[in-house]
């Protein structure tokens, strides 16, 4: 058997990060595995430049900072990361100990598993049009790079909160900015979405992208209203698409686990139906549910103080606060 440890965490998020820390206050010892190559999932992933607000505490930081920052807090009590390895199975063996396997065909053994897988994997829903194979290049499904935007005609296409955002990153940065969206109203956050009307975004309701031009140089999209039909012709020299992802959460049930429409199924301790598993942040479904890292965070928490119990009944119900704390004090 390779090495046994005390939790393994499914997940480099956010959260995950953060549990990771969590459980290293708690003396646990942690393993860590992602399918992605590095720490930061979704963040990482689609938001790397973009503002978040919603954290307390920070009024203001970019995606890609704000996972470095998770990634030094998690390093703190040196867990051990495993990334670019999806896990394709779980199994409680009869000795309790649970066996994780990669779909490499790598194991893993822990005697508790917490999932913070977020919503699963993922793959980006690609821009459907006339001749969208002819810029590939030019089309772009995250904003990893701001630099490559700067002084261009860009288009946006999306009406959810990461569309909405992308075309506010980009004002500052493009020469101009287009955001087109095929409904009647934005889905993103409502004052986000108001302050559009007043900014300098062009803002296409009811219309969608149809086609680009022919040729080795993205230079125009073609638009059509909804409503009436009418196609029209907009300047274009990069897109930014956000028509949503492909989630695969189907692995969950494979591993005897109850889930419900947006994740699995916990109760207050974050325990699962399997003993020994809990699940949190995006990953986990209950009551009331908060979809924001904050909220994660505290769940991460909880997981591991369940798990801690779990492993030691006798063990007290909560991390002693890092002020505290030997390895902060010392």
């Amino acid at each position: 058997m390779s090495s046994l440890f005390d939790v393994t965490i499914i997940g480099a998020g956010p959260v995950g990060l953060y549990t990771a820390f969590y459980s290293g206050l708690r003396a646990l010892k942690t393993k860590v595995i992602d399918a992605e190559p590095d720490v930061g999932g979704k963040i990482r992933y689609f938001y790397p430049d973009k503002n978040i607000h919603d954290v307390g505490g920070i009024a203001e930081i970019t995606g890609a900072e704000l996972v470095q920052n998770f990634k030094m807090q998690a390093e703190t009590f040196e867990p051990e990361f495993v990334l670019g390895k999806r896990v394709t199975s779980l199994i409680k063996q009869q000795d309790e100990i649970f066996l994780l396997k990669t779909e490499d065909g790598e194991l893993h053994y822990s005697k508790t598993v917490i999932i913070a897988c977020g919503s699963g994997t993922y793959e980006v829903n690609p821009l459907i049009a006339e001749n969208a194979a002819l810029h590939h290049a030019k089309t772009h499904y995250h904003l990893r790079d701001l630099e490559q935007f700067r002084g261009k005609k860009v288009v946006v296409s999306g009406g959810g909160d990461a569309a909405i955002d992308a075309a506010f990153t980009l004002l500052p940065i493009a020469k101009t900015v287009d955001l087109i969206y095929r409904g009647e109203n934005f889905k993103g956050y409502e004052k986000r979405a108001s302050d559009l009307l007043t900014s300098k975004i062009q803002v296409h309701l009811q219309h969608e992208i149809t086609a680009l031009n022919e040729g080795s140089e993205l230079e125009t999209v073609t638009v059509c209203a909804k409503a009436s039909g009418e196609e029209s012709t907009l300047s274009c020299e990069a897109l930014f698409i956000s028509h949503g992802v492909e989630v695969d959460f189907s692995f969950t049930k494979n591993w005897g686990l109850h889930t419900a429409d947006w994740g699995i199924q916990v109760n207050p301790f974050m325990q699962t139906n399997l003993p020994g598993v809990y699940a949190c942040g995006d990953a986990a479904a209950y009551s009331r549910k908060i979809r924001i890292i904050s909220a994660g965070l505290h769940e991460g928490a909880i997981a591991v103080n369940s798990a801690k119990q779990y492993l030691d009944p006798d063990a007290a119900n909560e991390a002693m606060v890092s002020t505290h704390h030997d390895h902060f004090t010392n």
